[in-house]
């Protein structure tokens, strides 16, 4: 077990939270930032356990908490009953006074509720969790110290609909959101971040950023631009940021459809937000998006963004963006098109304004604090 101090022992004047995440892989290192930056300021001190992964200084930095442990299990360590992680997460319980505890997806959740007597916050980040009758099983035992949160409305609603007999504000919306001036100082310039890709200064480039999977739906992309390429500027390039197991069957299709000089495949790009000022339109085709992080990195950069109308990518977008119909490339190629004459016209403060509104640490933190489950469990911290 690893630790960074700045943890506190019980009976100090001050409340602790706990958190626990399966992992600090992206994304979910940021997660775990987000929801330690809920309580900045407050007085709040929060410990945040990682269940896999080895000590890294790197990931204690950026988790941004009072306290990081490590457990240093694998992945195939916590399946089936994770009884070791349940052992660990009572000694660390029994150490210090805790309030409640935030986890994050279903193992942490299932580590937390049968390791502690806490109120738990579960954060839900995909759809389908509750699709397995023993996961229903599980909450419904512990409905009476939990809140679900969804990281949309589109996953909150399909919670609310597998659980039927719970309180409404006990499965609430909870936005994703990043901290818009570190996502901005990080970013290169136009110039600078298209000869890192090799792309021409010149081209008018579609980005695309997500692993090459059916869920993130390429293949619509690389049809609706192949559809719109006669009308739009003559030197249009299509970028694909990603790996994943349909890399082969997308370059296949790119042959199929003749736009091999048109499409560039960048594989998997280190910290790829840094480069997105390089693109002139930001487009995702996903199937059923979640949540969709990257279009907030996409908003911060100031790009036009086109969207499915799928899940909670277009809840993100709402009002600042493009949506067109899920899988259907026609649409999609006349987005393009319509984005292809906004030249210097083109306006990103709108969009800006709805990432700072929503998006945002601050932001995020008022609907938080505003939520009956966490007020009640707060009522008696007035600086919160």
């Amino acid at each position: 077990m690893g630790t960074e101090s700045g943890g506190a022992s019980a009976g100090e004047d001050h409340l602790n939270v706990l958190q626990i995440s399966h992992c600090y892989y992206p994304p979910f290192l940021d997660c775990s930032r987000q929801y330690a930056a809920l309580f900045k300021g407050t007085g709040i001190k929060v410990t945040t356990v990682y269940l896999t992964g080895e000590p890294d200084a790197e990931v204690e930095r950026a988790t941004a908490s009072d306290e990081v442990i490590f457990l240093g299990y694998k992945s195939k360590d916590v399946s089936g009953l994770k009884l070791g992680a349940i052992r660990k997460i009572r000694q660390i319980v029994a150490e210090k006074e805790f309030r409640f505890c935030i986890a994050h997806r279903a193992k942490p959740t299932y580590v937390a509720l049968l390791a502690t007597r806490l109120p738990v916050i579960s954060v839900r980040h995909n759809f389908g969790d509750f699709d397995r009758y023993g996961r229903r099983l599980l909450v419904n035992l512990f409905r009476k110290r939990l809140l679900l949160l969804g990281v949309s409305n589109a996953v909150r609603d399909e919670m609310r609909a597998r659980l039927p007999h719970w309180l409404h504000e006990q499965i609430e919306t909870l936005y994703n959101r990043i901290d818009v001036e570190a996502v901005q100082a990080e970013l290169l310039d136009r110039q600078d971040a298209r000869v890192q890709l090799g792309l021409p200064a010149d081209a008018w480039v579609v980005g695309n950023v997500g692993r090459l999977h059916h869920d993130k739906d390429q293949a619509t992309l690389i049809r609706g631009f192949a559809k719109a390429l006669p009308q739009l500027p003559a030197n249009s390039l299509l970028l694909i940021m990603g790996s994943g197991p349909l890399e082969q069957a997308l370059k296949n299709l790119v042959v199929e459809l003749g736009v091999t000089d048109k499409v560039v495949f960048a594989g998997q790009v280190p910290n790829g937000r840094r480069y997105f000022r390089a693109f002139d339109v930001f487009a995702l085709t996903s199937d059923h998006e979640p949540f969709g992080m990257v279009l907030l990195e996409a908003m911060a950069a100031g790009l036009p963004i086109i969207c499915s109308d799928s899940g909670g990518g277009a809840e993100v977008v709402q009002g600042v963006g493009l949506l067109f119909a899920l899988s259907d490339a026609g649409a999609l190629a006349d987005r393009l098109l319509e984005t292809a004459g906004y030249g210097t016209e083109w306006d990103p403060l709108p969009m800006q304004q709805r990432l700072v509104e929503h998006f945002t640490d601050h932001a995020v933190q008022l609907r938080f604090r505003q939520m009956p489950f966490v007020a009640g469990l707060l009522a008696a911290r007035a600086r919160f």
